[in-house]
């Protein structure tokens, strides 16, 4: 830090300090220890301003500003920008040509404001603004089209909009009344409005710090922190969205104004005020306000150094023998003055023609020491900005989950520009601070007028592609009465599955599965279990008592060879591994009942009886399609001379997850799979299955759901999207309703949304990588890693570079975007069939109120960070006459094979 403060640097022989002095300047040397808490203390103040429960309280507000993008360079168009400064009023018409915002054509005009105006009524200032805008617009002979317009409004703001903020506090000797809690976006309009210019609209307001954040942002150098070091100081940067609770928006990023300046007015800094800080604050317009800014801002280090001057006089340490009755003077010596001292290694010249102009009569000394105190003052003020920036980088390091951060960030204000040593402070104390990461400087051009600009145009280029955005993606969306026509249309189709006449040709089959209990708590025993429903199978050894249940399983190949040979040679192979595991597990002597758990299509015709209707996953084996499966089993046990072998149930997936969940919660009459793909089973009262004999009691019912809409019913919510994946398939026009809620469809849809995106340029820049174009390259896993509340953007980036996809921040919260619509879509969709079913079975029942317990599987529903809760917050408006409880399932084709052959056998 001695080499950063120049304060620190031994005197010139001769020129020793007398005590007095040494301990003014030590006064304004800051401990590196202490630093690294004051860091801390701010990065803590920054959470606290950003929390929802902690903000009112705050001294760092870290207001939300709305602007969610820094320019890409394609921006282009007029753009009109007032900026309200300390005495004038600056206007600005900015031309941007799309080419990176590299040559910007710029005309502006200053309009000196008088002063009473400062303190007059908030009318009388947005007049004369709209007035200089108005004269400003005839001077440059504009156009009466439409002019977006960008106000630099520098004062403390509560933004709700991006053209919306009300004024929380006036400062820079503003005082004008009538304006603090309103709308100073809306005033300015209202007084343009007089003005007869219809066309000029305001359509963002922004603090200078911000303007000076996207005036040193162009195509390919995205600026995201801004620091100003001027009468007041502050800085701004590009926070995670998420994280900035007091705002609605959660994806991507968004602007934050730190409003720093209170910093400390809790008492946190009360150490490192001097006695000559007190002076000045006593002597302000706000004691006890903005501590922090009064030890950086060049408003007020004149008059800390004069302070300084002042006691050391008192103390003889100065100006001995000499009057120094003019310091007394408020205002008497200038920062501008001060930052003379500080910049001129040959300054004694400079020091003293400046104390002589005042009238003081200074020798060589004093001018040494003059020039000392000048550097420790305007050497603490560069050290306290670092520290500040320093708590803000080390903050969005950690945020952005980053080893490193490389991050550039825009200058600009009377200190920064007033020397060139001041950034070489700032650098030094920064590398010391935050060697994690690393501030590239970018000085600010065209003051905040030209970023006031940036920010308007951006806001027009994302309400262009906004609207496109919603344009493809409006089909996706569907409202309440789409859901209720969808709840009406599985209604229907369930009637007419359940109907003997009408079952062959419904879309919904409505299977019957001869499992007419669930368990009541009373099963006890041995079962086996077996799980045939891809390339591994499981047998499984389950036993049922009053304490639970305990299983043991084993997990088996089938070869390729047997899975495409002939139906004797598969079922002799399950045997096989049958035989193995009951030897394993010593079950060699029992005849265990025994639960299949067989996933392929079916009819079943009895609870141990099913013909296989078609093999799927890659299943060919001969002389099966069309039998009785559990009978073919049988066949192989006798030609093994397995005798211990007695299979009493054949269920599928989603009736074994019912009852797997129906042991440990009697309510639970429902099944429900949202995996790969989707169905759900529940328990009808028997006097409404046609296809089956008998009206005592309730059958569990198969719904086999993947197929609604397979007779045309669901064209109408059907997008050029879903018809395109459903084309691709191999059984296009099949299995429709599964193609919009399943696991192996989703990703595939939002590829082809992602395309039509890039097409149109709203992605990637309109060059993706030819990899997007690759089918099944999109993974529905992606959907639920994208989703992840929190889910820093960085590391979606990171997904998308592994399916080579150059996607910017920007594209990133896009594609968030798809995701979500596409399973909610999913979701939303998943309700409106269950809300069909179990409204039916609160009709049957004659219940004012159902209270029913789903039991659910499937990794969509288990993995996605959002479909489960999507589910049941729709289901609850479609059906809020039933209660409905969802139980995840725990190996429902396993033991919920077993459990069905226990209740059979009870």
């Amino acid at each position: 830090l001695a080499q950063a403060s120049p304060a620190l640097r031994p005197c010139a022989p001769g020129l020793m300090h007398r005590p007095q002095v040494q301990r003014a300047l030590r006064a304004f040397t800051i401990p590196l220890e202490r630093l690294q808490l004051m860091k801390s203390h701010m990065m803590q103040a920054m959470r606290r301003g950003l929390s929802r429960h902690t903000h009112r309280e705050a001294t760092v507000q870290m207001l939300p500003t709305y602007i969610c993008a820094t320019p890409d360079g394609t921006e282009k168009g007029d753009f009109l920008v007032v900026e309200l400064c300390q005495s004038q009023v600056r206007t600005l018409l900015v031309t941007l040509f799309g080419d990176g915002n590299l040559r910007p054509q710029i005309m502006h005009k200053t309009f000196d404001m008088p002063e009473e105006i400062m303190q007059s009524r908030g009318e009388v200032l947005f007049d004369f603004i709209a007035q200089c805008v108005s004269q400003f617009l005839a001077d440059t002979g504009s156009s009466q089209e439409r002019l977006p317009l960008g106000f630099v409004f520098p004062f403390s703001c509560r933004q709700t909009q991006l053209d919306k903020a009300e004024l929380i506090s006036w400062s820079k000797g503003f005082s004008c009344s009538d304006v603090k809690g309103r709308d100073v976006g809306q005033l300015l309009q209202s007084a343009i409005h007089k003005q007869e210019l219809s066309h000029v609209e305001v359509v963002a307001l922004m603090n200078d710090t911000v303007g000076t954040m996207m005036t040193c942002s162009t195509e390919g150098t995205p600026c995201e922190v801004a620091l100003v070091m001027d009468k007041g100081s502050n800085c701004c940067f590009m926070a995670e969205a998420h994280l900035v609770e007091i705002a609605k928006e959660t994806s991507g990023r968004m602007c934050v104004n730190t409003e720093w300046g209170c910093f400390g007015d809790n008492g946190i800094v009360n150490d490192i005020v001097t006695p000559y800080d007190e002076c000045v604050d006593n002597e302000s317009s706000s004691p006890g306000e903005k501590r922090f800014e009064k030890m950086v801002g060049s408003l007020y280090l004149g008059e800390t150094v004069r302070h300084v001057l002042i006691t050391l006089a008192a103390e003889k340490a100065l100006f001995t023998g000499r009057s120094a009755a003019v310091l007394k003077e408020k205002g008497a010596l200038k920062t501008q003055q001060v930052l003379e001292i500080f910049d001129k290694e040959e300054g004694m010249a400079v020091t003293k023609g400046i104390l002589e102009a005042l009238g003081l009569k200074p020798n060589e000394r004093d001018c040494s020491r003059v020039q000392q105190i000048c550097r420790a003052v305007v050497s603490r003020a560069a050290t306290l900005n670092a520290a500040g920036l320093a708590a803000v980088l080390s903050y969005m390091c950690q945020t952005r989950d980053l080893d490193q951060l490389v991050v550039n960030v825009g200058v600009d204000g009377e200190l920064y520009h007033g020397h060139p040593r001041f950034e070489e402070i700032v650098q030094s104390v920064l590398r010391l601070l935050a060697p994690e990461c690393v501030a590239i400087f970018l000085p600010s051009r065209d003051g905040s007028g030209r970023g006031a600009a940036m920010v308007t145009a951006v806001a027009l280029r994302l309400e262009a592609q906004r609207r496109e955005v919603a344009e493809i993606l409006a089909p996706l969306r569907l409202s309440y009465a789409d859901l209720v026509q969808v709840q009406a249309l599985m209604r229907q189709e369930m009637e007419l599955g359940l109907g003997q006449e009408t079952n062959a040709n419904a879309s919904v089959r409505m299977l019957p599965t001869y499992v007419c209990n669930t368990p009541d708590g009373t099963e006890q025993g041995e079962f086996l279990a077996l799980d045939l429903g891809g390339t591994n199978f499981r047998v499984l050894v389950v036993r049922v008592s009053q304490e639970g249940i305990r299983m043991a399983s084993e997990v088996y190949v089938i070869p390729t060879a047997i899975m495409q040979g002939t139906g004797e040679a598969l079922f002799d192979h399950i045997i096989d591994c049958i035989i193995n595991f009951q030897r394993k597990q010593d079950l060699m002597q029992h005849a265990l009942p025994l639960g299949f758990t067989f996933s392929f299509p079916c009819q079943q015709v009895g609870l141990d009886k099913a013909l296989l209707l078609t093999w799927t996953k890659g299943f060919s084996a001969s002389d099966c399609v069309g039998r009785d499966v559990v009978q073919l089993l049988r066949e192989a046990a006798q030609r093994k001379h397995h005798s211990a072998l007695n299979v009493v149930a054949l269920v599928n997936d989603t009736v074994g997850t019912m009852m797997s969940c129906g042991y440990d919660d009697p309510k639970c009459e429902i099944g429900l799979i949202v995996g790969t793909g989707t169905n759900a089973c529940y328990m009808e009262e028997m006097r409404n299955v046609g296809t089956v004999k008998g009206d005592q009691g309730r059958m569990c019912i198969n719904m086999e759901w993947g197929a609604f809409g397979d007779n045309g019913c669901l064209d109408h919510i059907f997008t050029s999207f879903d018809r395109v994946v459903d084309n691709q398939t191999i059984n296009p026009g099949k299995q429709r309703f599964e193609k919009l809620i399943s696991g192996m469809y989703l990703g595939e849809i939002v590829r082809h949304i992602l395309v039509k995106m890039a097409d149109k340029a709203l992605l990637f820049h309109g060059k993706p990588s030819p990899k997007l174009f690759c089918r099944d390259i999109f993974k529905t896993k992606f959907l639920s890693t994208i989703e992840l509340n929190g889910l820093a953007l960085r590391q979606i980036r990171i997904i998308l570079q592994d399916l080579e996809l150059n996607a910017s921040y920007e594209d990133s919260v896009l594609m968030r975007e798809v995701c979500e619509v596409v399973s909610l879509r999913a979701a939303q969709l998943c309700a409106a069939g269950l809300a069909a079913v179990v409204e039916k079975m609160r009709e049957n029942r004659g219940l004012d109120q159902l209270s029913v317990t789903v039991g659910v599987d499937g990794t969509l529903y288990k993995l996605h960070p959002n479909f489960s809760h999507n589910l049941q917050k729709t289901l609850q408006g479609l059906a809020p006459n039933c209660t409905v409880t969802f139980m995840p399932s725990e190996d429902g084709s396993g033991k919920g094979a077993a459990l069905v052959a226990a209740v059979a056998c009870r």
